[in-house]
């Protein structure tokens, strides 16, 4: 029998408002439950409703309710009025629109694949304090894609030998050098120390170069230690952190920016333990919704995928998160982390997992140069070591930023050539 309670949150002739918030999602309802009843039981228990009529309910909080006002095959779209939504507040609007309704007993799969952001929510945000435009100038790099490493392997290194790969990458041409996800303030490798001998070597690194390096210490942490970490990182003349995004919470990314607007840091963002709940196209939440997330909060650099390299991500995905395409429910929706949103700057969007110069023509052609394309093993695996490996990698971007091909630009350039021969 169908539940006439969620049935009532099905309404096909209403019309979204512009201050409402849109949701669009896959739906496949359990065994022998009607579709609408399952997508009634989605928009009821994701804004003012219950499994059943309550006595409490008056009309005013009726208005309130959320609405399924499209259906297309397995696609729904909910309307969610604005009052349902504190402003400025990542945590509450997630679990409104995620919470309880992925474990419902009406539901056999649900993915929230996007998200229409209505004016009034994004500027309770703070967005990001650099942007693209912002680490550009900092980097003083403006008509190619910034070059970054991961120190490898990504933990057991002490503080002394993480500086000296870091050093050695960035003579070689590397822009930005990150800690992985998982290093932050191990016994072997105490987060102080490492700042200090790996900001004294980027110095170093400026000096002979002539050019600006950027170092990531990885912060994440409780969320006071975070912020602790951050005052260190700025003390000692640090310009950038790195935080994974997911793993410490909307509410501890939120309380990181703030700390930051008078800090003034690079806030780059690793995207640690997504997959978890975007990987599966029937269920869960998209990668889109998550950057989105991120963006208005406040990230000025985020880990996408990179189509081409070892992390699942379908190309399609990607480019949508790194380049142009409407995707939007009501209005024209540029691409998801550099689209026009007013005062909330653009994203850098990161490539990383799995890279290695021969990628970098294609990266390039998918997303354009406003990336960073970020190689761990794909440098240090050079067969001539970390020095040669960012070289070669630096070569690729060149290479393909001239419209040289590599092979071509290969011939006069050997550490590019060795990378060829390995992985070509």
């Amino acid at each position: 029998m169908v539940n006439p309670t969620y049935l009532k949150y099905v309404n096909l002739k209403y019309k979204p408002k512009y201050s409402d918030l849109i949701v669009s999602a896959y739906l496949e309802p359990a065994n022998n439950i009607d579709f609408k009843e399952a997508a009634g039981a989605v928009a009821a228990e994701s804004s003012v409703g219950s499994w059943t009529e309550v006595k409490t309910t008056k009309p005013e909080i009726w208005k309130m309710s959320a609405k399924v006002f499209e259906i297309s095959g397995n696609w729904i779209k909910i309307a969610y009025p604005i009052e349902l939504f504190e402003s400025g507040n990542m945590a509450q609007i997630f679990s409104s629109i995620c919470g309880n309704i992925f474990g419902m007993k009406e539901i056999k799969n649900l993915r929230i694949e996007d998200v229409h952001w209505p004016e009034k929510i994004m500027k309770s945000f703070k967005g990001p304090l650099f942007g693209i435009p912002g680490v550009r100038r900092i980097t003083r790099v403006k008509d190619r894609p910034l070059c970054g490493t991961i120190i490898k392997p990504k933990i057991g290194l002490n503080h002394k030998e993480h500086a000296k790969v870091a050093y050695t990458a960035w003579i070689g041409g590397i822009d930005i050098v990150k800690d992985d996800e998982n290093l932050t303030s191990q016994t072997f490798n105490k987060f102080e120390k490492r700042v200090r001998e790996t900001l004294k070597l980027k110095w170093k690194a400026e000096k002979e170069t002539g050019e600006k390096k950027i170092y990531l210490p990885n912060i994440t942490a409780e969320t006071k230690e975070m912020i602790k970490r951050m005052n260190f990182v700025k003390e000692i003349g640090g310009e950038a952190v790195m935080i994974d995004v997911i793993t410490v919470g909307w509410s501890g990314l939120q309380t990181v920016r703030e700390e930051n607007e008078n800090l003034k840091l690079i806030l780059h963002g690793h995207r640690a333990m997504h997959a978890a709940f975007t990987r599966n196209k029937r269920h869960g939440i998209s990668m889109h919704v998550i950057a989105d997330a991120c963006r208005l909060i406040g990230i000025d650099q985020l880990h996408i995928g990179t189509a081409v390299g070892k992390m699942e991500g379908s190309k399609e995905e990607i480019i949508s998160l790194g380049e142009e395409i409407e995707k939007s429910i009501i209005k024209p929706h540029g691409h998801i982390l550099a689209e026009e949103w007013g005062k909330i700057k653009p994203v850098f969007a990161v490539c990383s997992g799995g890279l290695h110069p021969l990628h970098v023509p294609e990266l390039i052609k998918m997303l354009g140069k406003d990336i960073i394309i970020q190689a761990g093993a794909g440098i240090h695996g050079h067969p001539g070591g970390t020095l040669v490996g960012a070289k070669a990698m630096r070569q690729a971007i060149e290479a393909t930023i001239q419209g040289i091909e590599l092979k071509e630009y290969a011939k006069t350039h050997k550490e590019l050539k060795a990378a060829i021969e390995k992985w070509g």
